[in-house]
């Protein structure tokens, strides 16, 4: 089966997006990898990389609904980590597009916030555990 190796964003700014993706990155369990002039990098061990890129042009930032980059979701294992990670995203400079709060049109455990870089890139943070057997 295939997964996700890397994953790879542009960013308007490399430093500004290393001070908005970094804490967040870090408190999903990512740690620091390479870096260079137009790219920075984290991984989670062997596992999935996401690397930040930039280039030397006037591009407009993504917007959401657009062809293109939707948004990516990071699982984690409760709701309060959820709310941390929202906590952390916001106080890293992301806007808030969509508070934590459950979403039965998913599930009835889906639980997820959704927020915004200053580039318009998305991310999701959700919680949805597997249905208990009766």
């Amino acid at each position: 089966m295939a997964l996700l190796d890397h994953l790879g964003i542009t960013v308007g700014d490399l430093e500004r997006g290393r001070a908005q993706f970094h804490p967040v990155l870090t408190a999903l369990g990512y740690e620091s990898g390479g870096a260079d002039d137009h790219s920075i990098s984290w991984h989670n061990g062997d596992e999935t990389e996401i690397i930040l890129y930039t280039w030397d042009d006037d591009s407009t930032p993504h917007r959401h609904g657009r062809i293109g980059w939707q948004h990516i979701a990071f699982a984690v294992p409760t709701r309060e980590q959820v709310e941390h990670l929202h906590a952390v995203a916001l106080e890293a400079g992301w806007t808030a597009i969509r508070e934590p709060k459950e979403y039965p049109r998913y599930s009835e455990r889906y639980y997820a916030s959704f927020v915004e870089d200053v580039d318009g890139i998305r991310v999701e943070f959700m919680h949805n555990p597997p249905r208990e057997k009766a």
